[in-house]
């Protein structure tokens, strides 16, 4: 049972579905453990009983460590029933299927010369995705509502968007939001371009304030400002001069990283549109004509990487082996903290201390140019018991045919995953701007070819 203290909160119950990829739980442990104002029992529940298992070994560990402010118990659930039942709050973080499914997501478009760096939100690949995470999430969104009606609903899977939807299509009571971390990195941006200015060398991504808005993955910055200062022509001209990339500290690093980039895809479509696109480059490209995806060679022009699934596959090796090492003691634990905010934003729904994030919920009209109930990413107020999207105005008129065509398509996908309606799916998939050069025949068994690849995760009304 939940019991306010003055400066904290103990008793809490958690309960994590999924984690068992490793990173996003144990950096979840690791800051919980770090906040001396919370405290209380995370339950794991995975489809993989031995991957929740060894989380709670590690998680035990982490609450062991003699730096530790907080304690924390941890419990493996046998069923969504058992790890929802009287859980305050609720983390999602699962992988929708295979690395098997997921390499035919990403790869088997190539051979229509479609390149995906991601391929887990929208195109080819983001669609296949979404047909078999929605129902996984019908299930998820009706456990939540029968079993802990009232808890806070932190969802980090992808597709973001979709996920979001799907649990308030289900139970429209829901008080669902999503976590992603993507803006931060444009903040960081910033502070960036603020340092290298001579202008503040100790700025902080917390001290840039921004109006963000848009979906999920593809988030514009239509304010931005430090210290009451306006950044955006400081931006404009940090955009010229870097139009070719910008390569200094980590950003040298996109050679090497898939995840990194030189921002010249973010540069680009601020010279284009004139505000900040706010998410990875890798990201950003794929929401767009193949202007930066045409092939790998102008990829590698652009700056950025092709994230491949022998790469997913080598890095789950390694987090794997980690975890042996983390169990055995061959590696030490540290509390190093994840730098994302889901402990905070729990902090603030519990009452301690207000906090301002990018979320994504449905749209209530914080923006007032897309349709209402669709899914949108802008800041909010988090308070207690409470979130407040703040009111971000209109999407730029030249950038609002960009995402409204995304949105009415992820809208049309969650209406064909609901009702495995094939000709619907099919001409949706087709929408995309990634298809645009690719004729209608050539699509349709792209389409039949991806679908037949991830036949055990489809509801059998699919065939």
């Amino acid at each position: 049972m939940i019991q306010h203290h003055s400066d904290r909160v103990s008793g809490l119950t958690v309960a994590y579905i999924g984690g068992g990829s490793r990173g996003w739980a144990w950096g979840f442990m690791t800051d919980i453990a770090c906040d001396e104002q919370i405290s209380g029992t995370i339950r794991l529940y995975d489809i993989d009983r031995e991957a929740a298992q060894r989380n709670k070994i590690i998680g035990e560990k982490i609450s062991a460590h003699p730096d530790a402010k907080s304690h924390w118990d941890f419990e493996v659930s046998d069923s969504l029933k058992e790890a929802l039942t009287g859980a305050d709050f609720v983390i999602i973080s699962i992988l929708p299927a295979t690395f098997k499914e997921m390499r035919s997501d990403v790869h088997v478009p190539e051979r229509l010369g479609i390149w995906q760096p991601v391929g887990d939100t929208v195109g080819p690949g983001g669609f296949m995705r979404a047909m078999r995470t929605i129902p996984m999430f019908v299930e998820i969104g009706e456990a939540i509502r029968d079993y802990a009606p009232n808890a806070w609903v932190i969802n980090y899977t992808n597709p973001m968007t979709m996920c979001i939807r799907t649990l308030y299509e289900v139970f429209p009571d829901i008080k669902a939001f999503g976590c992603c971390h993507e803006v931060f990195g444009t903040q960081h941006l910033l502070c960036t371009m603020l340092k290298e200015l001579g202008i503040d060398e100790n700025v902080k991504r917390q001290d840039i304030y921004t109006t963000v808005v848009g979906i999920n993955h593809f988030t514009w910055l239509t304010r931005a400002t430090w210290k009451g200062m306006d950044l955006f022509p400081l931006y404009a001209e940090f955009a010229k001069k870097y139009a070719g990339g910008y390569s200094k500290g980590k950003d040298e690093n996109w050679m090497n990283n898939s995840f990194l980039c030189a921002h010249r895809v973010k540069f680009d479509l601020f010279n284009r549109y004139g505000a900040i696109a706010a998410a990875g480059d890798r990201h950003l490209a794929e929401f767009m004509p193949p202007w930066y995806t045409k092939t790998p060679e102008t990829v590698k022009e652009w700056q950025f990487g092709l994230t491949t699934v022998d790469w997913r596959e080598n890095d789950l090796k390694e987090r794997l082996q980690r975890s042996d090492d983390l169990i055995s003691g061959a590696e030490p634990i540290t509390l190093k903290g994840s730098g994302e905010e889901g402990h905070l934003l729990i902090k603030a729904l519990l009452g301690l201390g207000d906090l301002v994030s990018n979320v994504n919920v449905p749209n209530r009209g914080q923006i007032e140019n897309l349709p209402l109930g669709v899914v949108v990413e802008t800041n909010a107020l988090f308070g207690y018991d409470r979130i407040e999207p703040v009111h971000a105005g209109k999407i730029p008129e030249n950038i609002l045919p960009l995402i409204s065509r995304h949105v009415q398509n992820q809208e049309n996908m969650l209406r064909t995953a609901l009702t495995c309606d094939r000709k619907l799916g099919l001409s949706t998939f087709m929408n995309d701007p990634q298809m645009g050069a690719i004729a209608p025949a050539d699509g349709e068994a792209l389409f039949n070819d991806m679908l037949e690849n991830q036949r055990k995760w489809l509801p059998e009304g699919w065939f």
